[in-house]
């Protein structure tokens, strides 16, 4: 009979060492995994192996990863476990509603919402191309303009679950989904949102680590920006200029202008980064769907009759998406924020401290594409978001059980929240010597009108 080897054991102390490229250990239920040369090779990117290294991850990987992908990590197991494990009460209630939902099936029950959604995009195509083509009127031009718009945003949202989740029975399916409501419908690569989006959800509202909060030098949610930090995503210095500190003193007034064109934004780091010597996973594919969108969207545009309505076209359809680029920023810029990496150990409170929630009724849902439970979502991010409404009592009841946030606001009051905190640091950014202080009086009084309404 063969002896069986024995544990070999490693303090908490001794695993935070391992958290540098070419030395990444982790620990999932107190096993301790080398993935070192396996990152590369990481479906969802190494920003998140590298962000959590040397951590026990059990949490976040429960959360992005199906039950399939457990028998992959023995391969990748180095013998060690964790002498000091502990698992905290709320990771605990975690786990266990966790593994509730899969029991159920829920992770699986992904209803129609694909199909609809993508059969609702195509007749929206196709009345833009209609109303573009087959109209002379100026009023049924901009008609489509509004639709495109609309379409863009139902078709981001099928790209988001997609992303996180099988949408359709297979992989190739999915990712032909991807690239479709992606790349080749709004333009925006499939590629690019999975590099910064995963790296969102690791890091929520890490101020150096979050992506999404990453907006220097038009806004920035916090003073904290103002020392000029550094981005550990982008790997360069956020430098606040003079430049800088001007735009961001009227960042509560520029918020909801900035949102109507933040979509070229989109385009540019679409094409930065498929253009760039970063590893790009099917970067041929992402450029193929990009090049369908500039073929499209241009000839499309050149049926208007003149450049006025050209301009006005363009510009109308992108202003409609500041709805959903609002409704980003109503989730995340309000909430809590830190500076450093993510704790692996608190995975559920950093999702409850850097998120907030919109409350609508339910046949909204479809509108805000089951991203108003964004704790949830966050919490769960393989849910499909059918289930989302369903899990949201669950949740509050957990928050309400550790004492943690459980923040559910109407869209008037988070744009409110939003906007109180864009101008404390619109404020913060000027100094004595700025001319534009003179106007703080005026604008705190006109402010003021918000918050009591």
């Amino acid at each position: 009979m063969v002896e069986q080897t024995k544990k070999r054991f490693i303090t908490s102390d001794d695993l935070k060492k391992h958290n540098q490229p070419g030395d990444l250990w982790i620990s999932i239920q107190g096993k301790v995994y080398d993935v070192s040369h396996w990152v590369k090779s990481h479906p969802g990117g190494e920003a998140a192996i590298l962000n959590l290294a040397g951590q026990d991850v059990t949490d976040a990987f429960i959360a992005y990863h199906p039950g399939t992908a457990w028998r992959h990590l023995e391969n990748l197991h180095n013998g060690y476990h964790v002498k000091d494990h502990h698992v905290s009460d709320v990771s605990r209630d975690y786990r266990r509603l966790a593994a509730e939902f899969s029991k159920r099936g829920l992770f699986d029950k992904k209803g129609h919402v694909t199909l609809y959604t993508l059969t609702c995009v195509a007749v929206m195509l196709a009345a833009v191309v209609y109303g573009v083509v087959a109209c002379t009127s100026i009023w049924a031009h901009l008609i489509s303009a509004v639709l495109l718009g609309l379409l863009w945003i139902q078709s981001a949202y099928v790209g988001h679950d997609s992303g996180h989740y099988n949408v359709t029975s297979t992989k190739p399916c999915n990712k032909l989904v991807q690239l479709l409501s992606g790349n080749c419908i709004t333009g925006i690569s499939i590629a690019w949102w999975k590099w910064t989006h995963n790296a969102h959800h690791i890091s929520c509202n890490s101020l150096d680590h979050d992506p999404d909060l990453q907006h220097i030098p038009v806004l920035a949610v916090s003073n904290k920006f103002f020392k000029s930090m550094t981005s550990r995503f982008y790997g360069r210095k956020l430098t606040f200029d003079p430049l800088a500190r001007f735009l961001i003193s009227y960042q509560h007034w520029s918020f909801y202008p900035i949102m109507c064109v933040g979509r070229i934004n989109l385009f540019v780091q679409t094409l930065l980064l498929l253009f760039s010597r970063r590893h790009v996973p099917d970067r041929a594919l992402n450029i193929a769907g990009i090049l369908v969108f500039w073929t499209w969207f241009p000839l499309l545009v050149s049926f208007l009759p003149n450049w006025q309505e050209r301009i006005i076209f363009v510009f109308l359809s992108m202003a409609v998406t500041a709805i959903q680029h609002v409704q980003f920023c109503l989730n995340h810029f309000a909430a809590d924020v830190y500076t450093g990496p993510p704790n692996g150990n608190d995975w559920f409170e950093k999702q409850t401290a850097g998120t907030l929630d919109i409350s609508c009724r339910s046949y909204m849902d479809w509108f805000f594409g089951g991203l108003q439970f964004q704790l949830e979502h966050h919490l769960f991010p393989r849910l499909p978001r059918c289930h989302l409404r369903g899990v949201s009592p669950v949740v509050q009841e957990l928050c309400k059980k550790h004492n943690l946030p459980y923040r559910s606001l109407s869209w008037w009051e988070a744009n409110v929240w939003t906007i109180r905190t864009l101008r404390k640091a619109a404020v913060q950014a000027r100094d004595v010597t700025n001319p534009v202080l003179e106007s703080l009086l005026w604008e705190a009084l006109k402010y003021s009108w918000l918050e009591k309404n």
